[in-house]
C-alpha cells in the first residue's frame, strides 16, 4: 500500500472525506453508550471504513494500469515486460480488493457489506463501459448529458457516496442523515468530476493544447448543443495538412494535433464550457445543501471547502 500511494496525488481524498463526514455528524443518540469506543469524534469503525474505500479504489487505478497487448507497437518496449506488468497489475489489485474484503465483514454490519459491495459491483460496471469504447478519444457516442451522468455516478461517484451512507450506518445515524450523507458524496464527487473535466478549457496559463476527452462533459454538451450530425459535419470541414492521412470516422483526433486544438477552440467557443461549469457548481450547491442538515463544526467547514475548491474556476 505505501509503494501505491503516491503522495503527490490526491489519492487519499475518499477516505478523508469518510472521516470528516462522520466527526461533522458526531455520534447518533442510539449510540451514547458507545461513545468510550470514539477516537476525535470518530469511531474506530469508521476509520476502519475509510481505509477500506482507499483500498477499494486503489485497487481499481491498480486495474485500471492493464494495457491492452494487442495496441502495443515496438516502441513501446518489450513485449515480456508489458505482460509481466499486467500480471502484477492484477494481482496486485486483487490482493488489495481481497484485503477491502476481509476488513469490510471485520465490520460485522450486513447494511454496511451490501451498500459497499454494491459500489465495488458500480465500479465494475462503470469501467466495463468506458472500456468498451474504443478509444477515450474517438468521437463521442450519440448520448446526453443525462446518460454521462449515469455512467460517471457508476465509475467515480457510487463508491464515495456509499462509503458516506455506510459511515453513518455504523454510528446508527437516522435514514434522513444517512440520505444527506451519500448526497453530499455523490454530488461534490460529480463536481469534482466535472472540474477536472473542465480543466483542458479553462486553465490561462498554458499556451499549448491540453490533451482532453472527447467523452468528457463539455464535449458531451457542446454536441448536444450544436446536434451530432452537424457537429460531425463541421469536424469533416476542418482544414487539416493532414487530410490524406487522417480519416476521421476511422482515426483518434489525438494523431491529428491541429484538428484536435481546433476541436478544443470549438468547444470553447460553443455553449458547452459554459454549461459544464454551470452543472458543476449545480452539483455543488445540491452537495452544499446536503451538509445543512449537520451541525456546524469545523469538520463541516472542511467538507463546504472541498466543494468550494472544486466549483471555483477562472
Amino acid at each position: 500500500r505505501g509503494f501505491v500511494y503516491d503522495s503527490r496525488n490526491n489519492l487519499q481524498m475518499r477516505g478523508l472525506v469518510v472521516l470528516l463526514i462522520s466527526k461533522a455528524a458526531g455520534p447518533s443518540t442510539a449510540e451514547l453508550s458507545f461513545q468510550h469506543d470514539m477516537v476525535s469524534g470518530i469511531y474506530s469503525s469508521q476509520r476502519s471504513l475509510a481505509e477500506i474505500t482507499e483500498l477499494i479504489h486503489t485497487a481499481f487505478l491498480v486495474h485500471r494500469g492493464i494495457v491492452n497487448i494487442g495496441e502495443l507497437k515496438s516502441c513501446d518496449g518489450p513485449l515480456k515486460d508489458m505482460q509481466f506488468g499486467n500480471k502484477m497489475a492484477v494481482l496486485s489489485g486483487d490482493f488489495l480488493l481481497a484485503n477491502a474484503c476481509t476488513s469490510l465483514a471485520q465490520l460485522q454490519n450486513t447494511k454496511v457489506v451490501e451498500l459497499i459491495s454494491s459500489a465495488i459491483g458500480d465500479l465494475v460496471q462503470g469501467i466495463y463501459y468506458e472500456n468498451s469504447k474504443s478509444s477515450e478519444n474517438c468521437l463521442t457516442d450519440d448520448i446526453g448529458i443525462s446518460r454521462w451522468k449515469e455512467q460517471v455516478f457508476l465509475s467515480h461517484s457510487a463508491l464515495l457516496a456509499k462509503s458516506c451512507q455506510a459511515a453513518m450506518e455504523l454510528a446508527k445515524h437516522s435514514a434522513e442523515i444517512q440520505d444527506m450523507a451519500f448526497q453530499y458524496g455523490k454530488h461534490m464527487s460529480m463536481s469534482h468530476k466535472l472540474h477536472s473535466d473542465l480543466q483542458p478549457f479553462v486553465r490561462e496559463s498554458s499556451s499549448d493544447t491540453i490533451a482532453f476527452s472527447l467523452n468528457s462533459a463539455p464535449a458531451i454538451l457542446h454536441q448536444e448543443f450544436h446536434g451530432r450530425e452537424a457537429w460531425l459535419k463541421q469536424i469533416r470541414e476542418r482544414p487539416c495538412a493532414a487530410r490524406d492521412n487522417c480519416a476521421w470516422l476511422k482515426r483518434p483526433p489525438h494523431r491529428c494535433a491541429f484538428v484536435f486544438q481546433q476541436l478544443q477552440e470549438a468547444i470553447k467557443a460553443g455553449k458547452g464550457v459554459t454549461s459544464a461549469i454551470d452543472l458543476c457548481r449545480c452539483h455543488g450547491n445540491r452537495a452544499l445543501a446536503a451538509l445543512e442538515r449537520f451541525p456546524p463544526s469545523e469538520a463541516r467547514d472542511a467538507l463546504a471547502n472541498i466543494v468550494y475548491a472544486v466549483t471555483r474556476f477562472p
